[in-house]
């Protein structure tokens, strides 16, 4: 895998708030795969790499930040739709 590219600041605040209130969401990879899931929170390695922690069929799933092409709220009153992610990283 590519060396970690931080999201950028701003986007943090979608997937705490999708964390928050549990949302099931539509995750789309840079590499193409898409799959729903519930995101439960949001993990930062010692590496510095952040992750974000889901539940799909009954297991936990980790993705790494910078693998998100985009994450879309599939809950009927949610408060955010599609949000993009991939290409918004934070200058380091």
């Amino acid at each position: 895998m590519n060396a970690y590219q931080p999201l950028h600041c701003d986007l943090h605040d979608y997937l705490e708030i999708a964390c928050l209130y549990r949302y099931r969401l539509l995750i789309e990879t840079v590499d193409g795969r898409t799959f729903a899931a519930r995101a439960l929170t949001t993990r930062t390695a010692a590496s510095k790499e952040e992750f974000l922690v889901l539940h799909r069929d009954d297991e936990p799933v980790e993705l790494r930040l910078d693998q998100l092409l985009a994450i879309t709220a599939l809950e009927p009153h949610a408060s955010f739709g599609r949000i993009e992610l991939a290409g918004s990283h934070c200058a380091v």
